[in-house]
């Protein structure tokens, strides 16, 4: 999956959590993923938006890692790739309530069963608990694996008159 990724989040008492997701969209102006707002990283990227992205293509020896700031895509951009997936994924966003304990599988079961039937004569609109966030990043690092483990890093980091600078790493 090359177009998936770690993200790292923490909450606001500084506590790390990581887990992979998919991006999803990338212009000049950040990287994009979607997911339920009031999952744990929803919660933890209310608290903080402070992120870390890490891409690792171990085939090609290569990592890329991104620091940024997330925030909401607007609801048309959420609306825009909710309507896009495919009908199990769109009543997904509704059945499970991501993150939190459940009793059982039947319980996801039980709501899919639910939203089936309360959808089946109609369009399945977006949750508003689910939507999309753009990173907008202020640090890349590149790296190149070389067999010796004196690896090539380089880094960009965005100043504060929105210049960036570069700098290479020791490996």
């Amino acid at each position: 999956e090359v177009h998936s990724f770690t993200l790292a989040t923490s909450s606001a008492e500084s506590k790390p959590s990581a887990r992979i997701v998919l991006l999803k969209d990338f212009n000049e102006s950040g990287f994009v993923f979607y997911t339920n707002y009031t999952s744990n990283k929803g919660h933890q990227l209310s608290q903080n938006p402070n992120v870390a992205l890490v891409f690792f293509w171990k085939e090609l020896e290569r990592q890329v890692r991104i620091e940024g700031v997330a925030e909401k895509v607007t609801p048309e951009e959420s609306d825009a790739y909710f309507h896009s997936r495919p009908e199990g994924s769109r009543l997904g966003a509704w059945a499970s309530p991501q993150s939190k304990p459940i009793d059982d599988r039947q319980v996801i079961e039980n709501n899919l069963a639910k939203y089936e039937k309360m959808f089946a004569e109609q369009p399945i609109p977006r949750p508003t608990h689910w939507g999309g966030y753009k990173v907008k990043p202020n640090m890349f690092e590149f790296w190149q694996g070389r067999p010796s483990r004196l690896h090539d890093r380089i880094q960009y980091c965005l100043e504060k008159d929105g210049t960036w600078t570069i700098c290479r790493l020791a490996p």
